[in-house]
């Protein structure tokens, strides 16, 4: 019997609501499963960078999720307790090599109201809220999901080829498949006080500051329009109850705001944990976002990597799917995506080192280590894919490619569409005879030359002739003479003939 879904995906948050746009405008039939009937209307996460725009541009959403975040002014710095600024993380509002500012801010509960409202433009796409999974049982050639529907207690049972589970921290995939967990260390409670000003205060700054502060190490971020939040680490002896009360919460922000000044919204106590799942498939059931991945928030990349999780599996999903590659090829999912996520993590690790250094001695160690004139400034990090659906190591292969600006005025990747992309110079592309030419071109690959000049630009800086661009925009492979352009066809063999 055929199975009723092409996916189920468990859990319609974020990454969930991504995956679901994704695989929808690929016109798979897919059934997203979510126990609450509503969206969570509070603050959770509130950072996004421009990779992850660069996901909602390829969903057609760029301007929907524009209208309800901002770009990121001047960066994240690190100051210690006397003010001192000792590193700075950097940002701009102006586009970036993602054809965006680099990075975002925004209301969580605005932008899944755009993600789920998005899901109506597709008829072959189901949401049934209100439903909880209680088992999924992996088969041959599917999964059973056995559902409960909450409001009846009605019992239901559906199947699906593949199941997704985005199902969070306490993912039951997540425990069907079994998987082992990497703690790389950082187990950290933290206050998380979230307010909205009632008027502009001239004393806050625009941009996010970390308060490398021995004392009481906390951070500061300027939200979206009067939403401002702080996180503070909580401390030995602290009690959390008394925390989350609402005269412990202003005394401890009074320096900069005060109950008149705003409204709480929200105070909760978060562990931030910092951990991997080493098996993200097993048989027919994935793992995807807070299942597979939790980071501290240092770097702000908890709901960029589960984005990422879903960019890399939907075109894969859909090449096997659709016939056009083996069930092997989503093994590639797990060894790349794991490698990539545990890079940010370990770098956010980092940064919580620095931030979290409550001993006064070693603050002053820190300290003295980075005053040396100027602050110091790093960049975000560009993390190669692990092993996978790409070439070479030795060049740009597994890395995500820029996207610069055509001829014409749009932006490379509306261009490209859902499918892959060879971007060549024509000075290669006139070395390539015909009927290699006409096989490239009835493949579905998007072919674009170096006729435009900010693509020209880039393929010089990379000292290359031709890249093999993928759907979630990593670099598949690099050639330099038309022999190594034809060597790029495994990769299309090996992984799908794509489709727009």
């Amino acid at each position: 019997m055929s199975p009723d879904f092409d996916v189920a995906i468990i859990g319609m948050g974020p990454a969930g609501a991504c995956l679901a746009n994704w695989l929808g405008a690929y016109g798979l039939s897919v059934l997203v499963i979510e126990r609450d009937t509503e969206i969570y209307p509070l603050p959770r996460a509130v950072h996004f960078d421009g990779e992850v725009m660069r996901v909602f541009e390829t969903l057609g959403l760029r301007e929907q999720i524009e209208a309800i975040s901002r770009p990121g002014q001047v960066g994240m710095h690190f100051n210690n307790a006397d003010g001192e600024t000792l590193l700075i993380r950097a940002g701009s509002s102006a586009n970036g090599p993602h054809g965006c500012a680099n990075n975002h801010y925004f209301h969580q509960p605005e932008l899944e109201a755009v993600l789920r409202d998005a899901l109506r433009r597709y008829p072959h796409v189901q949401v049934r809220l209100g439903h909880e999974v209680q088992d999924v049982v992996d088969g041959a050639n599917s999964a059973t999901l056995h559902l409960l529907e909450l409001a009846s207690g009605r019992r239901l049972e559906t199947q699906a080829r593949y199941v997704v589970g985005c199902d969070g921290a306490r993912s039951l995939v997540r425990k069907i498949i079994d998987s082992p967990m990497l703690d790389l260390g950082l187990h950290q409670p933290w206050l998380v006080f979230d307010v909205r000003l009632k008027a502009p205060l001239p004393g806050l700054p625009e941009y996010t500051v970390q308060h490398c502060d021995p004392a009481r190490p906390m951070t500061y971020c300027n939200v979206t329009g009067n939403r401002r939040r702080w996180e503070i680490m909580l401390m030995p002896g602290d009690d959390p109850e008394a925390l989350v009360q609402p005269k412990t919460l202003w005394s401890l922000v009074s320096r900069w705001v005060h109950p008149e000044d705003a409204e709480l919204e929200r105070a909760a106590i978060y562990t931030f944990h910092s951990v991997i799942a080493q098996t993200w498939r097993r048989g027919h059931l994935f793992l995807a976002g807070d299942a597979a991945h939790q980071t501290p928030p240092f770097l702000g990349q908890g709901m960029c990597a589960g984005i990422r999780d879903a960019a890399n599996l939907a075109w894969k999903l859909h090449a096997v799917l659709r016939g056009q590659a083996s069930d092997a090829l989503l093994d590639s999912y797990g060894t790349e995506r794991l490698p990539h996520v545990q890079a940010f993590i370990e770098l956010a690790v980092k940064l919580g080192d620095i931030i979290q250094t409550t001993d006064p001695q070693a603050a002053q160690e820190r300290d003295a280590r980075f005053r040396c004139g100027q602050p110091e400034i790093f960049h975000f990090p560009t993390p190669r894919l692990g092993p996978g659906c790409w070439h070479n190591p030795e060049n740009s292969s597994g890395q995500v490619f820029p996207q610069p600006v055509l001829a014409d005025g749009r932006l490379m990747d509306s261009a490209l569409g859902l499918g892959f992309g060879l971007l060549v110079t024509r000075s290669l592309w006139d070395q390539v005879d015909e009927a290699a030419c006409r096989a490239w071109n009835q493949s579905g690959v998007t072919v674009l030359d170096d006729r435009h000049p900010a693509l020209a630009d880039v393929l010089r800086a990379q000292g290359v002739q031709a890249v093999l661009v993928r759907p979630d925009r990593y670099v598949a492979g690099v050639a330099n003479d038309p022999a190594q352009l034809q060597g790029l066809w495994p990769l299309l063999s090996q992984a799908l003939s794509p489709v727009h």
